[in-house]
């Protein structure tokens, strides 16, 4: 039979030997305030992935709604018009580049705001244009040269007599469908506010454009 301690023994271990007891037993002592702290502290985020992995550049802050891109460089090498594929995803606002079935880049665009909104589905280039102006959309100036609409549509917006219309720039222009819908460079909000193109950043357009060819397929996925 196991006999329990007299209490007065009990009662009679020190402050600090009771101390190293919990410590001894995984218990952790309280932390005393800092009497100097004045403002509160702030979690610190540390990416727990291998800098350089896609799966590190995933977890970074805000993605996918934030301006990074990376890149599988030795594959992007290897990437050109015979092996390239594009997927744009409209949910999470941004552009995959493939070679084959492995992901060689991943790059933030704008697709169409609600009252142009982007198709869907599956499209082939069907022309590339390094240097192109919009036939559609653009600015309007009147004779003097002062600007008369901003966010023009030559369908229906009138060109005062003696202006012109000024189509707006679409560098790395690669069409999608006939009336209009294409990948090319331009502004890139973290939301879709386009005409109904994919715009693309200027620090991935320009590959792009480089490693795809008409007749590569592009396939937009909400």
């Amino acid at each position: 039979m196991i006999k329990t301690p007299p209490i007065p023994l009990v009662l009679t271990l020190s402050a600090a030997a009771l101390s190293l007891l919990l410590n001894s037993c995984g218990v952790i002592a309280p932390v005393k305030p800092n009497p100097n702290q004045t403002a509160p502290l702030k979690a610190v985020y540390i990416n727990p992935h291998e800098p350089g992995t896609y799966t590190h550049f995933q977890a970074e802050k805000n993605y996918p709604r934030n301006y990074g891109v990376w890149k599988n460089e030795e594959e992007l090498a290897n990437t050109s018009g015979s092996n390239a594929s594009v997927t744009i995803d409209l949910s999470d606002q941004r552009g995959y580049l493939y070679n084959g079935s492995t992901l060689v880049m991943d790059y933030p665009i704008s697709s169409g705001k609600e009252e142009y909104p982007s198709p869907t589905g599956t499209f082939y280039i069907s022309e590339k244009i390094e240097d192109k102006r919009s036939n559609l959309y653009g600015k309007i100036y009147d004779a003097a040269g002062s600007l008369v609409k901003g966010d023009a549509d030559s369908r229906v917006d009138k060109v005062p007599e003696g202006g012109k219309y000024v189509g707006a720039a679409m560098p790395y222009w690669m069409r999608l469908t006939n009336d209009g819908v294409g990948m090319h460079q331009g502004k890139v909000p973290r939301y879709p506010a386009s005409h109904g193109c994919i715009r693309t950043h200027s620090s991935a357009i320009a590959t792009v454009f480089e490693k795809v060819k008409v007749g590569t397929k592009v396939s937009i996925v909400k």
